[in-house]
């Protein structure tokens, strides 16, 4: 098997004990609101703001490299 065909794999099965171990309902609270989901979707609802966000950011900082 090649290199990154073994790599992909790994990821693969760490990524299904992270579903596994976080599937429990957990509440969040912000300010007044209260929302209660599986763990794993706060997860990856955070993972991707944070991607969206420093996509955004790299963004700006190459418009601004560009226009100087």
């Amino acid at each position: 098997m090649r290199a990154k065909t073994i790599i992909v794999l790994i990821i693969a099965v760490l990524l299904v004990i992270i579903i596994v171990q976080n599937t429990q309902v957990v509440t969040l609270r912000l300010f007044f609101w209260k929302i209660s989901m599986s763990r794993i979707i706060i997860l990856a609802l955070t993972l991707l703001v944070g991607f969206a966000l420093g996509y955004a950011v790299a963004g700006i900082g190459a418009t601004r490299a560009r226009n100087t």
